[in-house]
């Protein structure tokens, strides 16, 4: 008897992934690129018209959908904040969502939370902070097993805690907060300002290989910041392991090895290092997290 399908959908700021499976096994996989923005109604509609290309393909529509959004969505399932796509601010996902996949139970959460439940899976640790540094700070909090805070009750939004009081402005409208220090943009803008020219993520890492004093600077105040918020939340909440993904982290040679340095710098008696590692799945984790949400559904 053919496994019950389960869809993952990742909806990105430039493109979005969807992958169908039963049980483990990939049935089908597709990424597409939004097209130049006008609206929210024409995303819906491209999205509509993947999401029917891919029932076409399909013997049965899937028995549970986990969506991944990167947006800031309130209690009342409306959208309030996605710096990327702006237009979707005010929208109703949870109803934009049922109406694509109608008869079809559907959930959604953070893409950020989601692609630690899926790293905690892939690394059989069930207590692990996960930080995916890229176009913006994303990540999420594990612990026994279980995403934290917890379906419903908000996102683990740990790029937008404050690690330096008077520093950068961010796009959330306070200062110093996570992802406006270290974040890959925000790391580049310090590497061109110490270099006193324009600074492409290629050139960094070239220069951060050949050991140039400006690049090694601008990654050890990027590493610290993001030391500086792992320990805070090791304090509280005690994972055992923090991994490390997002393109820019996954593009730099040895900056897990930097921010485990930096967490040194900033360890105090009695409270043991966390270990860091790179995130094993890269760009699919939280696809690979949408996914086990859907598998928690009951249809």
């Amino acid at each position: 008897m053919e496994r019950a399908h389960h869809l993952g959908v990742d909806i990105g700021g430039t493109k979005v992934a969807l992958r169908v499976e039963a049980g483990t096994r990939c049935v089908d996989e597709t990424v597409f690129a939004w097209r130049p923005r006008h609206s929210v109604d024409r995303d819906l509609a491209q999205l509509a018209e993947h999401i029917g290309e891919l029932r076409a393909k399909l013997a049965a529509p899937p028995s549970a959908v986990g969506v991944a959004v990167p947006a800031t969505v309130g209690p009342d399932e409306r959208i309030t904040a996605w710096p990327s796509r702006p237009e979707w601010a005010g929208t109703d996902l949870g109803a934009a969502l049922r109406a694509l996949f109608p008869g079809t139970a559907v959930a959604w959460a953070d893409d950020g939370d989601l692609g630690a439940l899926a790293e905690a899976q892939a690394a059989d640790c069930p207590d692990l902070l996960y930080l995916g540094v890229g176009t913006g700070i994303g990540g999420g909090l594990v612990l026994r097993g279980e995403l934290c805070p917890g379906p419903g009750r908000g996102s683990f939004e740990i790029g937008h805690t404050v690690v330096e009081l008077d520093g950068p402005d961010c796009v959330c409208g306070r200062r110093g907060c996570l992802q406006a220090i270290a974040s890959g943009p925000a790391t580049l803008r310090h590497a061109a300002r110490l270099r006193g020219s324009e600074v492409t993520f290629d050139v960094l890492r070239q220069a951060w290989r050949d050991g140039q004093p400006w690049a090694v600077t601008a990654l050890r105040r990027t590493c610290r910041a993001l030391a500086a918020a792992a320990v805070s939340v090791q304090e509280l909440l005690h994972p055992r392991l923090l991994l490390l993904g997002g393109g820019f982290a996954s593009g730099i040679p040895g900056f897990d090895t930097l921010v485990s340095a930096q967490l040194a710098q900033l360890s105090r008696p009695g409270l043991p290092q966390l270990d860091v590692r790179p995130a094993a799945l890269g760009a699919l984790s939280s696809l690979r997290g949408a996914l086990a949400l859907a598998r928690t559904i009951r249809p």
